[in-house]
This record gives structure tokens, C-alpha cells and sequence, in this order.
């Protein structure tokens, strides 16, 4: 009995050994993953291309890396306007280890292939600034979420800076004094939601408010200041002062639309001798022309606030937390995409 008691004694101990030890390894080489994914968060950033607003965005997430040292890596890809690029982009980087995936599309509609791609490596999937022609396929995700903002209400502001130079000086606008805003809009894309939203509500804005308005041209400038400007010097020859006002999706066709101008001699200070211009993003250079009175104002979203709001997304979900976890953000009714509030910027000199 004795033997066979010491036997049933060894043979459990060397069970326990068997079971503790390797269970032991296991989390402890758990651990030192979990600690080395704790000490740097790779974020892949895809960009639609570098432009004025994106390149603000990039520089907004670089100061977060730099307040964060050995916590987070952003690597930056920019697809330059080109969706062929940006998929080849894609392709590379799943052959490269992420945590999280920042993305500017190119194409608003390759969303789904984009969370297809990406589905196996089970990580977050943030979309910001273009968004998405549908939020469902993010939805079926479960990791993915889109950051941006509510284009209808940048062209209600727009709307505004009209409306409130028209009341103040109708003369000064209303070149030809026939109580009409005749207008040329500057699209960014013609399939792009966003650039769709703001063409609608500032037009809707402006005549809710009493103001009679006929457009004498619209085009679709592609966010690209050198088309815009291009396009702005032909109509010119065309239209002349007919052209009261240019009313564009974005900062960098409003600037190709001055310049434009300001080679036949408008927008240079004259206010006889100036046409109503309004932009979105307020970006620096549109800043410095609204104070220099060569542009009516621009509709302000700020580039550090979206940088932010992708970070922290991105990372409380990478985390398992909540996505909005120690946030002031809010989701709107798809439960899935936050809007970032706009502002005005306009010119304080009368």
C-alpha cells in the first residue's frame, strides 16, 4: 500500500508539472508579446494624396507620435490621387504587420474590398475625411469606424458668409444689380458625397433666406488648385463680372479660383474690383488671403481634431475598449461614424 500510495503521489506531481510549466511558458511569452505590442502600436496611415487639409492631418498625427514616444509608430503612404496606387498600397501592407489602419480613400466606393482585405488580420480599420458611399460594410465588420465630419453643415456656413455679405453691401456683390447671386460652384469630385452635400446646402442655404441665385457654370475641379484655376480663367473670358460669386467645396479651388482672378485684376484689394470667393478647411494660406480682403471667408474644420479623434479611435479599439471610451465624441444614428463640428473663418476687418 505504501508503494502504491507513493506512486499515485509521483504520478501527480509529474501531472502537475506537465500542466503548470507549459501553461506557465505560455503566459509568460503572452506577456512579453502583450508588452512589446504595448510598448509601440504600429498605425499604417493611407492617404488620398497630400494636399493642403491631408497634409495638416499628417503633421497633426506625427505631433502625436512625437507625444508619445515608444507607444505609437505611424508609417504614412500617400496614394496621390490614384486608387490603382492606393490598392498596390494595400497589397504591400498585407504583407506587413499593423495593429491599426488608418484610411483616406481614394475611391469612396472600395470601402468593402478594403475591410475584405484586411478582414483576416482582425484589426481596427479607421476610415477619416472621405467618406465611405455606405457605412454598412463597416458596420458587418465590427472593428471598423468612419471619422469626419457633416458636409451639410459646411455649406450651411457657407451659406451664412453669403447671406451676411449680402445683407450688409448687396450692392458690392450684386454687380449687375439685378437682385440675382449669380455663382460659379467648384465641385471636389462628382461622385463624392461629401462635395455632393456642400453643392446642395449652401445653394438651399442661401435661398432659404430669401436670396434669388442662378448658376452660370459648375465644375469639378478634383480638390486640385491648378484645375481649378485653369478653369476659373476660361469662364472669366466667358462670363466676366457676370460672375458674382464662386462658391467652392474646398480651400485649394478657392485659391486657384483667386489666382485665377487676380490675373485680370480682381481680388487684389479693390473692393470694386473684387468677386465673392468662400472655401472650406481655413487653411493658412486661405486665412492670409481672407485677411488681405482677397477672399470672403471659408467654413474652418480643424486638421488637428481629426488626427486626434482617428488616434484615439483607433487605439481604444485596438486596446478592446470602447471606441469612444474617455472621449467627448458622440456617433451619430449608424452608431459607427462621428461628426466633427465646423466654424467659420472670416475676415474681422469691415
Amino acid at each position: 500500500m505504501r508503494i502504491s500510495r507513493k506512486l499515485v503521489f509521483i504520478l501527480q506531481c509529474i501531472i502537475i508539472i506537465c500542466v503548470i510549466i507549459p501553461e506557465y511558458r505560455i503566459r509568460n511569452v503572452n506577456a512579453q508579446i502583450n508588452k512589446l505590442r504595448q510598448e509601440t502600436v504600429v498605425v499604417d496611415a493611407v492617404l488620398y494624396n497630400e494636399d493642403r487639409y491631408i497634409s495638416l492631418v499628417k503633421q497633426s498625427l506625427e505631433h502625436i507620435q512625437k507625444e508619445n514616444q515608444g507607444k505609437v509608430k505611424f508609417n504614412f503612404y500617400d496614394s496621390r490621387g490614384n486608387q490603382a496606387i492606393q490598392n498596390e498600397i494595400f497589397d504591400n501592407l498585407l504583407r506587413n504587420n499593423q495593429d491599426v489602419l488608418l484610411v483616406n480613400l481614394v475611391d469612396i466606393t472600395v470601402a468593402p474590398e478594403v475591410i475584405e482585405r484586411f478582414r483576416q488580420k482582425d484589426i481596427p480599420i479607421i476610415f477619416f475625411n472621405r467618406e465611405p458611399i455606405s457605412l454598412a460594410p463597416l458596420k458587418s465588420y465590427g472593428k471598423a469606424y468612419y471619422v469626419g465630419t457633416n458636409a451639410k453643415d459646411s455649406g450651411e456656413l457657407q451659406g451664412k458668409i453669403i447671406i451676411n455679405l449680402w445683407n450688409n453691401d448687396r450692392k458690392a456683390i450684386d454687380l449687375n444689380d439685378d437682385g440675382v447671386l449669380e455663382y460659379v460652384m467648384i465641385r471636389g469630385q462628382q461622385t463624392n458625397i461629401g462635395a455632393e452635400e456642400i453643392t446642395k446646402s449652401v445653394i438651399s442655404t442661401i435661398e432659404k433666406a430669401g436670396i434669388e441665385t442662378k448658376q452660370l457654370e459648375s465644375i469639378a475641379a478634383n480638390w486640385d488648385r491648378k484645375i481649378a484655376r485653369e478653369n476659373i480663367s476660361a469662364l472669366f473670358l466667358r462670363y466676366g463680372t457676370k460672375m458674382e460669386a464662386i462658391l467652392a467645396n474646398g480651400d485649394e479651388m478657392a485659391i486657384g479660383a483667386i489666382e485665377a482672378l487676380q490675373k485680370y485684376g480682381y481680388n487684389l484689394g479693390d473692393k470694386k474690383k473684387t468677386i465673392i470667393v468662400v472655401g472650406i478647411d481655413a487653411t493658412s494660406e486661405a486665412q492670409e488671403l481672407i485677411k488681405k480682403g482677397f477672399m470672403a471667408g471659408s467654413v474652418y474644420q480643424d486638421p488637428s481634431e481629426l488626427a486626434k479623434a482617428i488616434y484615439i479611435i483607433g487605439m481604444n479599439v485596438f486596446e478592446g475598449k470602447e471606441p469612444l471610451s474617455d472621449t467627448p465624441y458622440k456617433f451619430d444614428d449608424t452608431g459607427i461614424a462621428v461628426r466633427l463640428p465646423y466654424g467659420e473663418y472670416i475676415s474681422k476687418i469691415t
